[in-house]
């Protein structure tokens, strides 16, 4: 039997960030997993290029254009699916915290569920006002962690009833070696440690080079790779200012030879070959109350040791042995949780275990029956 007929609302390539990639990719695996051709709306930012999309794009929300919410939700009511996912953060939406989305809810005719990539345990008065109403003009709300529905319930006063966790995906792949990926790269034997994502000050990764001079005392073959360009809504407000600091850095710690930043968007293939040649994944991200991280999410759904800053989302898929915290802006910290992981290989590769058994309920196919299970219990 055949799920709902779903349309999907969000950012979506090629514009580049991680709403977009999460749009896309959640759309291809309900596609593959119920041999259907789903339609999406895509969100444009004010000032951006003119975007080329797929012809599965088949309508636009122009995001600082008010009445562009209420049109493209009559726009929604018309096309023949059964329901609408919106793929919900709050900078993606016009108005104070992104309320015009309310209006587009308020204008639809069938059923919205709503996937919350950001809940914050302290949100200011319009946030948690907003978030109230985006809720109340949903069928159903989905967190992608525990810890976001525990939040939406208990700060935000959201009904349980109305609440889902499905994980944010990962992708399908074996438990193996990193040797073939390895020589794909040229990395030879080097032991690899990786951080992915788009850059920005956010991301502690002056924390995880000053680091790195203390690992590579040890351990002088780790290479580790920075992968991904420069967010582009930084880049126009700061340039590349921040990813020049990082490279200054490594310049003056004499790190070249261990430290490389790949400076590029990586597609699905690029990232999970990445990923397959890494050791251990590193995320010193310094936002303490972040709930979601596609990067740590694909990280353990791959199998790596991971060494993560005890941000929300780390602290709940790293439990039970399943990866390393270290205190925020603490580099002595990293090295050493690092430096004992590459002394130990029969450490790393338990951690990698538990991460991977736990990646296998977050994999692309299942998190898109996940979501047909939830629309089909939507409709009479």
């Amino acid at each position: 039997m055949l799920p709902p007929r779903a349309l999907f609302l969000g950012s979506y390539p090629p514009r580049e960030c991680g709403i977009a990639t999460f749009t896309k990719d959640v759309v291809d695996a309900y596609n593959r997993a119920f041999g259907v051709s789903s339609d999406v709306i895509a969100i444009d930012e004010p000032g951006g290029e003119v975007r080329r999309y797929g012809p599965e794009v088949v309508a636009r929300i122009a995001e600082q254009d008010r009445y562009s919410y209420g049109d493209i939700a009559r726009f929604a009511n018309r096309h023949p699916s059964q329901m609408i996912n919106v793929q919900h953060e709050y900078g993606l939406f016009g108005g104070e915290r992104g309320e015009w989305l309310i209006d587009f809810l308020k204008a639809l005719e069938k059923p919205a569920v709503l996937t919350l990539h950001t809940v914050l345990p302290e949100p200011d008065e319009t946030m948690l006002r907003v978030t109230r109403e985006l809720c109340e003009h949903a069928a159903r709300v989905v967190s992608l962690s525990e810890t976001g529905r525990e939040l939406l319930e208990t700060v935000y006063g959201i009904d349980p009833a109305m609440l889902r966790v499905i994980h944010h995906g990962v992708p399908d792949v074996p438990f193996q070696s990193t040797d073939a990926a390895k020589a794909s790269f040229g990395i030879g034997q080097r032991t690899v440690i990786s951080t992915f994502g788009l850059i920005s000050r956010g991301k502690g990764l002056e924390y995880a080079i000053e680091a790195m001079r203390d690992v590579v005392k040890r351990h002088p073959e780790v290479l580790y790779l920075i992968l991904g360009e420069t967010h582009p809504v930084v880049r126009r407000r700061e340039g590349e200012s921040y990813r020049e600091s990082v490279q200054a850095m490594v310049r003056e710690f004499g790190l070249q030879y261990n430290v490389q930043l790949v400076d590029k968007y990586l597609d699905f293939d690029e990232l999970v070959g990445y990923l397959a040649a890494t050791d251990i994944y590193l995320t010193p991200y310094l936002n303490p109350t972040q709930v979601v991280s596609g990067t740590l999410a694909y990280a353990v759904g791959c199998g790596k040791a991971v060494v993560s800053t005890p941000y929300l989302c780390a602290q709940e898929l790293l439990a039970h042995g399943r990866g390393f915290l270290t205190p925020f802006r603490d580099a002595s910290a990293i090295a050493t949780t690092l430096v004992a992981l590459l002394d130990d290989p029969a450490l790393r590769e338990s951690t990698e275990r538990r991460a991977y058994r736990f990646g296998r309920r977050m994999t692309w196919p299942n998190v898109a029956h996940a979501y047909g299970d939830l629309f089909a219990s939507l409709l009479p």
